[in-house]
């Protein structure tokens, strides 16, 4: 079984449930508590290890009881852990997310060890990153990290795969070594300062990123679905209709299994396909990885 390469964030996720999110300096009383394991790279590990592929995750956590805790599910996981560094210094990474009623959520994240994965820490997993098929990184990791993992994987032929969340401006020399880039409609409109509503505005958006030199953009549109462009075809992926509760992880669950598809030899639309199964169910559950299918519900 080919490898998948996630690097990334290892958070703890402490989620309140509320009948609508508060604005500043208002108090609300909220209705549920949660406190699950998360960060986008941790989600996106469990996302490729859930629908069946073989992972190893590169991150930083904190010497804390989080950190502890966040290694020993993840080898429950069966996700590799071999290059799990632990920071003495810096606690591991805190996210604080409130939900409304619609499943709407805004989140606040303390890095903590996130924040110090280094260059050092690339170099000393550099072997687990060339032999692998797929690359997949975010940006809850410093971006000078990102740029020098892509490289590696560039140059030694790895399929390099951004989810560029949190929004930020890309630089050029991150944007040539990479082979797909997965947008959410907000962070397509950070890039290319092109709103993004509808299919014709996500194909607009799509255009201007591709021109970058990236060769397949997928731009997720949440109830809507996912707009492909690859080389010069276009697709439109409707998503699945259900009714929402959580949309917290959707987004990562899209991104590893779309990694999983392609490893396994599907087309991007054919994985596609699967990634907006898989991110519906997501959204019909409360939590991060918690909320996260196996292959099997989603077929």
């Amino acid at each position: 079984m080919k490898k998948i390469v996630v690097i990334g964030s290892s958070n703890t996720d402490m989620v309140i449930k509320a009948d609508r999110l508060p604005v500043p300096g208002e108090t609300i009383i909220g209705t549920q508590f949660m406190m699950n394991p998360g960060g986008k790279g941790a989600n996106q590990a469990v996302a490729v290890a859930r629908m069946g592929g073989k992972v190893s995750f590169i991150t930083k956590t904190g010497n804390d009881l989080f950190g502890k805790q966040s290694v020993e599910l993840y080898n429950v996981e069966n996700i590799g852990t071999d290059y799990i560094f632990s920071d003495m210094r810096a606690p591991s990474g805190v996210a604080l997310i409130s939900v409304d009623a619609f499943g709407e959520n805004c989140i606040l994240v303390a890095p903590g060890a996130n924040g110090t994965l280094s260059i050092n820490d690339i170099e000393k997993a550099r072997s687990e990153i060339e032999n692998a098929c797929i690359l997949l990184m975010q940006l809850e990791i410093p971006m000078k990290t990102v740029e020098y993992a892509a490289e590696i994987a560039a140059a030694k032929g790895v399929k390099v795969i951004l989810n560029p969340a949190p929004a930020q401006v890309l630089s050029s020399n991150l944007l040539k070594n990479l082979n797909i880039i997965t947008p959410n409609k907000n962070e397509a409109e950070l890039l290319t300062g092109v709103k993004v509503t509808d299919w014709a505005s996500a194909r607009d958006a799509a255009n201007i990123i591709s021109s970058k030199g990236i060769n397949t953009v997928v731009i997720t549109l949440g109830s809507k679905g996912a707009f492909i462009k690859e080389g010069d075809q276009y697709h439109e992926i409707e998503a699945e209709k259900v009714k929402a509760i959580d949309t917290v992880a959707a987004g990562d669950t899209f991104c590893g299994t779309l990694c999983v598809g392609l490893s396994e030899g599907m087309t991007v639309v054919e994985t596609v396909k699967l990634a907006c199964k898989a991110s519906a169910i997501t959204v019909t559950r409360m939590g991060a990885q918690s909320s996260i299918p196996y292959r099997k519900e989603v077929m």
